[in-house]
């Protein structure tokens, strides 16, 4: 799992409600395309419930395995 995330400080509704998440979004294709040439997930969790840890916006980059129907 890797992460991309942006230097300015949002949250993740900032950073999803922003033009910020074209510049993150287009990181994480890069980096998903080169370290995992077979396939990745591209994942952001939104709330406690959904497991959000981190106050920062960022994305997941799941990948690098047969991640099945659900990671």
């Amino acid at each position: 799992m890797l992460l991309v995330i942006p230097k300015q400080h949002m949250t993740q509704e900032e950073l999803w409600g922003d033009a910020t998440i074209a510049k993150v979004a287009a990181v994480a294709t890069q980096v998903g395309n080169e370290t995992c040439p077979g396939g990745f997930r591209l994942l952001a969790n939104f709330g406690h419930d959904a497991m959000q840890s981190q106050e920062h916006g960022h994305m997941h980059i799941l990948g690098g395995m047969h991640l099945g129907p659900y990671a």
